[in-house]
């Protein structure tokens, strides 16, 4: 249903402009149109959202994350589907995208029954019945790189929380979205409970964190669009959850030995590379002590270089293209001007892969010589760039690995677990990997700093749709 939105439970014209491109950053060819919504498509939204609000807050919990779990039932059989419509927008490796963009989507949907039955939603205190209530109408402005999870992480608890939902999905990723909004209406929401309108974020996205009858924002995206959510929705003094950019240190200790820090490396190049670097958690910069740089950089080039670019369905692709050429063009002035201050590109570049002229493709890069002020080393990049930096001692290391206006994820390896742990609760992360911790779905995922406020995931992501009411007797 493209051409249309879906409002009060139906699949509704928009009254915008003309349709939104949807392009395919492989082939850079326009492959379908999204509506673009404007202000008074929000606002049919949202009034239907607050119409719906008090039968739908007032059905139990357990029903609510039922109706969640319907939908992940219903995405998992649609995976096929899925996974080729986000290659097709996003341009991450196929392999990838099944078990990451579908994969995990469904999981948060799944988990809700769980977590809801772990909340209190009732609690003696004294004298008082503290009741845990939802917040209201909530607006949900997405991102484009991990386009269907980042819903999931906002839709699924929000609703499970009992709130109602305007979803703004990224218009240069939308077409999940649209997935998303069939599947709820066969799961049997009831109208008015989710929403979807498509459009731009300085139409359709400022309309909704500005409406007076938006009681919360959640967004994911830039820290500078953040800033401006936060303006539109104080004016209403709306609750807001943010979560922003990110130049997230990976600390390798001076305890590895040789063969446990070439693994630590290769390994962060990957956890760098990951969806061609456009993760904001991403460990874009690694830590290393000052003696072993030059082993550093020549173990990160010759791994970077095991990144094939090329055809995310070709099974022997690691690395697909950029998004968009907006975004190629960011990430190659970052890398032009980093070179033109001094630094060492080690491997990697600018320039478009070989072969690779066509798609909005660039290099593996990795990049030295930089001091831990330089631009390439503060600001966030959101492309396969991983920027090596030395350190003298633990306590520089940690210095420099807090030195951002950033404070999304980090990482620490070492020989001693105890030691690691140590040096992680000195950095002022949200999420901090130590060695080969696993990612947890569960465990709460936000920042400190400019990578904004608020945690999304498992219950603490439930939470955040919350607030309380407290009844005296």
């Amino acid at each position: 249903m493209p051409h249309r939105i879906y409002v009060d439970g139906e699949w509704v014209p928009a009254g915008g402009g003309a349709a939104i491109p949807v392009v395919n950053p492989a082939t850079e060819e326009a492959f379908a149109e999204v509506p673009r919504g404007d202000a008074k498509d929000v606002a049919r939204a949202v009034e239907a959202a607050a119409a719906a609000l008090p039968a739908w807050s007032a059905r139990p919990a357990a029903e609510r994350a039922a109706l969640c779990a319907a939908v992940a039932d219903a995405l998992r059989d649609r995976t096929d589907e899925l996974t080729e419509m986000i290659v097709d927008e996003l341009g991450m490796p196929l392999r990838l995208t099944r078990p990451i963009q579908v994969g995990a989507p469904v999981r948060t949907f799944a988990s809700m029954p769980d977590i809801a039955a772990g909340l209190e939603f009732e609690e003696r205190l004294g004298d008082s019945v503290v009741y845990r209530d939802p917040i209201g109408v909530v607006g949900a402005i997405t991102p484009w790189n991990y386009p269907l999870h980042q819903i999931a992480a906002k839709v699924a608890p929000a609703l499970t929380a009992g709130c109602t939902v305007v979803l703004k999905p990224s218009e240069v990723t939308p077409l999940n979205a649209f997935v998303l909004a069939d599947v709820m209406h066969e799961a049997g929401f009831p109208p008015g409970v989710f929403n979807l309108v498509s459009g731009t974020g300085p139409e359709a996205g400022e309309a909704l964190a500005g409406h007076p009858l938006v009681d919360m924002i959640s967004f994911t995206g830039s820290t500078r669009a953040g800033r401006r959510v936060v303006e539109l929705a104080a004016a209403g003094v709306k609750r807001t959850a943010l979560e922003l950019g990110g130049k997230s240190p990976n600390v390798l200790l001076d305890d590895l030995d040789d063969a446990a820090f070439e693994d630590a490396v290769r390994k962060g190049v990957g956890a760098c590379y990951l969806n061609s670097g456009q993760t904001c958690s991403a460990l874009t910069r690694l830590l290393v002590p000052r003696e072993r740089l030059a082993q550093a950089e020549l173990i990160a080039a010759e791994e970077a270089r095991t990144y094939t670019t090329g055809d995310p369905r070709d099974p022997a692709t690691r690395l697909g293209p950029l998004v968009s050429a907006v975004q190629r063009e960011r990430v190659r002035d970052h890398l032009r001007a980093a070179a033109a201050a001094g630094a060492t590109v080690v491997t990697g570049g600018p320039d478009a892969p070989e072969g690779l002229e066509r798609g909005y493709y660039v290099r593996p890069t990795v990049v030295s010589g930089v001091t831990p002020e330089s631009r390439i080393a503060q600001e966030e990049i959101f492309g396969p760039v991983l920027v090596v930096l030395p350190y003298d001692g633990e306590d520089d290391a940690v210095r420099i690995a807090d030195g951002t206006a950033y404070g999304l994820a980090a990482g620490v390896r070492s020989a001693d677990p105890e030691r690691a742990r140590r040096v992680a609760r000195r950095l002022r992360a949200g999420q901090i990997r130590i060695n080969d911790g696993a990612h947890n779905g569960l465990a709460p995922f936000g920042g400190f700093k400019q990578s904004g406020y608020g945690r999304e995931y498992g219950r603490f992501g439930l939470e955040e749709f919350l607030t309380t009411t407290s009844v005296q007797f």
